[in-house]
C-alpha cells in the first residue's frame, strides 16, 4: 500500500468513516420527501442505526426540485447523529440523467463526514441504467474515483459479468419471489458472484411487495407470508459483501420497515398503508444484521427473546381479488398465491412456548432449543377469523383482527406485523 493510501485510510479511520467489513444498507425513497423536516431525518436515522442498520442508500431522480435541498438535510443530520453513512443510488428509470449533474452531486457530497467511503472513494449505485453504463469512466475522471455498485437487474447477472471494467461490484433487485413462485431461492445470488469473479456483492432482502397503483399500471403481489424470515437466512448461506433492505419507506410497494410517516405516502396507496404497520419487522435486524457480519447464526441475542409476526387482516376469499396479479408480469390471480396465514418468527435463547389465538382457536408450539430464531406458520380462512394474540411465555400482545369484510371493497395483499 502506498503512502497516500495509508494516509487516507487513516484519515477515514480517524473521522469513523472507514468501511471495511459486511454492512447493511436500507433503500431510502428521497423522492417522497418534498418538505420532509431535519426532524424527521433524524428520526429515520437514529431509528435505522438503532436496529443494526449501517445506512441509507439514498434513491433519488433527476428532476425533483427538492432533492438538492432534501439531501443537504440528510447528510447534515446524518453527520451530527454520528456512526450511520449515506450514498446515492441514482434512479436510472425515471428519466434522463446529464453526466455533469451525476458528477455535481458526488462531488457535492464526497467529502462529507456521512459518505459512505471505500478505499477513500465514495460508495455510489443505481436503480437500473445499463444503457448509462459507458458513462461512469467519465465519472470516475472527473470525481477523482468512485466505488462504483449498480442495479443493473433487467440485463441479469450475465449481462453485469460482461460490464466488469466498469463496476466495482453488483447491487441485484431480485428480493421477491418471482411471478407464479411461492417462495424464493438463492439461485440468482449465486449467480451474481459467479459472474463477479470477486468483486463486491450486494444481496437484496424485503419483507414484502404489494402495490396498487392503477396511474402507474402497477397492481400485483409477490409471495410474502415467509420472505422476510426465508432470505435472512439466505443471507447466513450466501454471505454477501453487502445486504440492501428494499425498502425503508416505499409505501406505494408495501416493502417499507419504517414507522409510518403520513406524509410520504404516495397518492392512491392510503388504502393499503394507513393502518398497515411494518415497524415491528425491524425487531428480527439486531439479531440477524449481527449473525450476518458475525458469518455464523451462532451469536448471542442482541436484545431481549421477541416473536414477530405479520399477516393480511383478510382472507383471500374474503372479498374480490382487485385484479391483482400474482407477481410481476403474472398472468394468476394474488389470491391463487397468496396464502392465509399468521407467519411468526422467534428468536429465543432456549425453547420458549409460542401461542397464537385467533378468535376462540388456539395453537402452541415450542422453539427450537438448538437455534437462536425459529419460523411458525398459524393457518386462517373465513371460517377462523377474529382477534388475533400472540404471546411468547408470559408475554403477549394483541394484534388487528382477521375479519371476512373488504373495508374497501376488495382484498388488501399487504401485511401487519406486530411485536411481542
Amino acid at each position: 500500500m502506498g503512502f497516500m493510501n495509508k494516509f487516507k485510510d487513516f484519515v477515514h479511520k480517524e473521522l469513523g468513516l472507514h468501511s471495511g467489513g459486511r454492512k447493511v444498507f436500507a433503500h431510502y425513497m428521497v423522492g417522497l420527501t418534498l418538505g420532509q423536516s431535519p426532524e424527521q431525518w433524524k428520526h429515520d436515522v437514529v431509528t435505522a442505526k438503532e436496529v443494526g442498520i449501517d445506512g441509507f442508500a439514498l434513491n433519488i431522480g433527476p428532476s425533483d426540485p427538492w432533492t438538492r435541498e432534501q439531501l443537504d438535510m440528510a447528510y447534515q443530520v446524518t453527520g451530527e447523529v454520528g456512526d450511520f453513512v449515506l450514498f446515492i443510488s441514482f434512479d436510472m428509470a425515471v428519466g434522463e440523467w446529464p453526466v455533469s449533474q451525476v458528477i455535481d452531486l458526488i462531488n457535492r457530497y464526497k467529502s462529507s463526514k456521512a459518505q459512505m467511503l471505500v478505499d477513500g472513494d465514495p460508495f455510489v449505485s443505481t436503480f437500473e441504467g445499463p444503457s448509462w453504463a459507458d458513462n461512469w469512466n467519465t465519472v470516475r475522471e472527473e470525481t477523482g474515483g468512485i466505488f462504483l455498485v449498480p442495479d443493473w437487474s433487467s440485463i441479469g447477472p450475465y449481462g453485469v459479468g460482461e460490464k466488469l471494467d466498469l463496476i466495482d461490484g453488483a447491487f441485484s433487485w431480485d428480493a421477491w419471489p418471482k411471478a407464479g413462485c411461492k417462495r424464493i431461492t438463492t439461485n440468482e445470488d449465486k449467480i451474481y458472484q459467479e459472474c463477479l469473479r470477486g468483486k463486491k456483492y450486494m444481496m437484496p432482502v424485503s419483507p414484502c411487495f404489494y402495490t396498487k397503483l392503477p396511474q402507474w399500471n402497477k397492481n400485483w403481489y409477490c409471495s410474502s407470508e415467509s420472505l422476510w424470515y426465508d432470505r435472512w437466512q439466505q443471507i447466513l448461506e450466501i454471505k454477501p459483501d453487502y445486504v440492501q433492505i428494499i425498502t425503508w419507506n416505499d409505501y406505494g410497494e408495501s416493502s417499507y420497515i419504517c414507522d409510518t410517516a403520513r406524509a410520504q405516502i404516495v397518492p392512491g396507496a392510503e388504502n393499503y398503508t394507513l393502518g398497515y404497520h411494518h415497524s415491528a419487522l425491524r425487531a428480527m435486524l439486531p439479531y440477524f444484521i449481527a449473525a450476518y457480519k458475525a458469518g455464523s447464526p451462532d451469536v448471542d441475542l442482541p436484545g431481549e427473546e421477541t416473536a414477530v409476526a405479520w399477516y393480511r387482516t383478510t382472507p383471500v376469499r374474503a372479498g374480490p381479488d382487485g385484479e391483482t396479479q400474482w407477481g410481476q408480469g403474472g398472468c394468476e390471480s394474488a389470491a391463487r398465491g397468496a396464502r392465509d396465514v399468521i407467519s411468526i418468527v422467534t428468536l429465543t435463547t432456549g425453547a420458549q412456548q409460542l401461542t397464537v389465538h385467533i378468535g376462540q382457536r388456539a395453537w402452541c408450539f415450542q422453539t427450537n432449543p438448538n437455534s437462536r430464531a425459529s419460523y411458525f406458520e398459524v393457518p386462517f380462512d373465513t371460517c377462523t377469523v377474529g382477534p388475533v394474540r400472540v404471546a411468547l411465555g408470559p408475554k403477549f400482545v394483541d394484534g388487528p383482527s382477521i375479519v371476512n369484510e373488504c373495508c374497501h371493497g376488495e382484498v388488501i395483499f399487504n401485511h401487519v406485523a406486530i411485536k411481542v
